[in-house]
């Protein structure tokens, strides 16, 4: 019976060996750069300090580890992967020391499944030297998150492709080298069959960034989400990836592993607003004892560690089953956990910035920052609306109408079936009396 919640030992001393990189050496790196430069490979922090870290996890084994041995990577499965990430997600520098920051990571992933030789030697290795970075331009301003909606065209003129359009959150644009953009290529079949994806270098000519859009409490100008207009943007045919048609099936090889991946680094977020919790708790002396004595105090601090062990077991679960089965079988796992990914965050966090005050909801503590990702959680890769309807659809897939004018469980209908299967035992018993 294979039913074990153990990891193994040369496995767990390099999961100690990431805990303690992470704090000592990555963190600190938090607090002294804006995490936008993180995307920009020209800053000299990247020369300076992330390749020497980057080298320091290349020698232990560790560097991109979702990719394959082919590929520089050591092919971990999506259990070891969450292990990983529920630590790097302590700091927005680590999953790029780490060579597995998003949208690189699943870029590399599709480049790795569907580029051709060239595109790979072009695009993917040096995104795995983590020599430049990369972005992901899918949505669109009119459309939201339905692709029916989307009006982004490639036209074919000879050998070339003609990209006209906009996009909407093209996330770190302006610091990649190339973007993979979502074009429709055929309008008169569903979206899911008509659109295509395309290699787009940023130094083409037509590609026009209206504003970088920043996240809310970023100033006016330092956002990396490009509001971006391609104007007439030609590529050759050589740099469709995949064939024509297959937008979505890309998509979804993309997709279901940045949501589990989100709610892996979003583990790591909690359990460090927990760990604020209860060192504030026993620091803050509040009417005569300090802040764990009180009830109510003690009640944030049990609900926030069953939540954050419940998710936590939900997401290895959820990781464990892709391995068995593959993303596409985990479907109802992986949007499950990307249902419950926001409301934990939002919950631990809450609770944790309560408990400290005024001192939570100032700029001198990360809480806040912290739980302003709660609603880019519940939209990044899909909003959690129709991840709840995934769920729900996959779940009534198990289950059928009863047969009869009431309920399988109504209790009339049942005891006269359990009466008819034991009558002679009933009448037995009768006898008795």
């Amino acid at each position: 019976m294979a039913w074990d919640f153990s990891t193994d030992a040369e496995f767990q001393k390099k999961l100690d060996w990431i805990r303690v990189f992470v704090k000592d050496e990555i963190e600190p790196i938090d607090l002294a750069f804006n995490h936008h430069f993180v995307y920009d490979k020209t800053h000299p922090v990247h020369a300076k300090v992330i390749k020497p870290l980057q080298r320091k996890v290349q020698e232990q084994g560790l560097w991109a580890c979702h990719l394959g041995p082919d590929l520089g990577g050591l092919g971990y499965g999506q259990l070891k992967l969450a292990l990983i990430n529920e630590i790097l997600g302590r700091s927005s520098w680590a999953p790029s020391v780490f060579g597995c920051q998003a949208p690189d990571s699943g870029n590399a992933e599709i480049l790795a499944h569907y580029g051709t030789d060239e595109q790979k030697k072009k695009y993917l290795q040096p995104l795995l030297d983590g020599d430049i970075s990369s972005c992901y331009s899918m949505t669109e301003p009119q459309a939201g998150s339905d692709p029916q909606e989307f009006k982004c065209r490639a036209t074919k003129d000879g050998d070339e492709w003609v990209i006209e359009g906009e996009k909407w959150y093209s996330s770190n644009l302006r610091y990649a080298a190339f973007a993979i953009v979502m074009a429709i290529t055929d309008f008169d079949v569903p979206v899911y069959k008509g659109a295509s994806m395309f290699l787009v270098p940023t130094d083409t000519p037509g590609i026009e960034i209206i504003r970088n859009v920043g996240l809310g409490g970023d100033r006016d100008g330092e956002g990396s989400h490009a509001y971006v207009r391609f104007n007439g943007v030609r590529i050759p045919d050589e740099n469709l990836l995949g064939g024509e048609g297959q937008a979505f099936a890309i998509a979804q090889t993309r997709l279901g592993g940045g949501r589990i991946h989100h709610a892996m680094r979003t583990i790591a977020m909690c359990q460090r607003a927990l760990d604020m919790m209860c060192e504030r708790a026993l620091s803050r002396v509040t009417q005569g004892e300090v802040l764990a004595k009180k009830q109510m105090v003690q009640e944030k601090i049990a609900d926030s560690w069953i939540q954050l062990k419940a998710f936590r077991l939900m997401v290895l679960e959820a990781a464990w089953t892709i391995d068995q089965v593959g993303g596409a079988q985990a479907r109802t796992e992986i949007a499950a956990v990307k249902v419950l990914t926001p409301q934990v965050l939002h919950d631990i966090v809450y609770r944790s910035l309560h408990i400290h005050g005024s001192l939570g909801t100032s700029n001198e503590m990360p809480l806040i920052g912290m739980w302003a990702m709660m609603p880019v959680m519940g939209i990044a890769d899909g909003p959690t609306e129709v991840h709840k309807l995934t769920v729900a659809r996959q779940v009534l897939k198990g289950y059928k109408p009863a047969e009869g004018l009431f309920p399988s469980e109504h209790l009339p209908d049942r005891q006269a079936a359990a009466r008819k299967k034991f009558a002679a035992l009933l009448e037995h018993e009768v006898g008795q009396q």
